[in-house]
């Protein structure tokens, strides 16, 4: 009876991955400037978030109005990583 009970909530979860997965945020993957696929090398730190491009030049037309692709991927969603902190 054990057996059966832990067999079915180990396949509920199974079954129940992909759902929860879905309601995660998306992690950025995409460029905010050009929609090209982010390079890791290539950032910016914004207010505490790591913003990343998929080639340079996209860098700097973020920073000439950052809030202006800010404002579209929080709309999508997009969830980034946390920028190191400053050194004192």
């Amino acid at each position: 009876m054990i057996k059966a009970v832990i067999l079915t909530l180990v396949l509920a979860l199974f079954l129940a991955g992909p759902a929860l997965a879905a309601a995660a945020p998306p992690v950025q993957t995409t460029c905010p400037v050009l929609s090209g696929k982010i390079n890791k090398d290539i950032y910016v730190d914004y207010k505490g978030e790591r913003i990343y491009f998929c080639c340079k030049g996209c860098d700097a037309q973020f920073q000439k109005d950052p809030e202006k692709y800010m404002k579209k991927m929080r709309e999508q969603g997009v969830k980034f990583e946390k920028a190191p902190a400053a050194k004192k």
